[in-house]
């Protein structure tokens, strides 16, 4: 575990990836298409929010709460989940409107998050980061 703690923000990088396998594992399980959640918008837990949490962690782990690094991540980690739970949210219900009015083109309904989502997301997020750095 000594390129994680050389490198720690690979961890990020896997929390990432381990939210869009257990996205895609709880898709699948759910619906039981099993290829469609994987590195897609959408869906329990969001990626998005348990990546920015992730690196939200480090950079407080490595930095500091009052370090400027840390302020930057935060506000970028408050605009992704903003914006997860509600621009992409509306977006997709959007596209599901449109959908049901026109048969022309689909359009991806699955592009926002739903608060539970978000907190699931970044619940994920800060449990698999504190394994990681106790681990580095």
């Amino acid at each position: 575990m000594q390129l994680l703690h050389e490198y720690i923000f690979l961890i990020p990088l896997i929390v990432m990836v381990l939210s869009d396998l257990l996205k895609t594992t709880i898709e699948g399980v759910r619906t039981g298409n099993w290829h469609a959640g994987l590195f897609q918008s959408g869906g329990m837990p969001s990626s998005h929010s348990a990546f920015v949490t992730s690196l939200l962690i480090v950079v407080n782990n490595r930095a500091g709460a009052t370090s400027v690094s840390f302020a930057i991540v935060f506000v970028f980690a408050c605009i992704v989940w903003y914006d997860a739970m509600s621009v992409r949210r509306e977006v997709g219900l959007q596209a599901e409107v449109l959908n049901k009015l026109q048969k022309k083109r689909h359009f991806s309904e699955r592009v926002g998050h739903s608060f539970v989502q978000v907190i699931a997301g970044i619940l994920f997020g800060a449990v698999v980061t504190q394994i990681g750095i106790m681990l580095s």
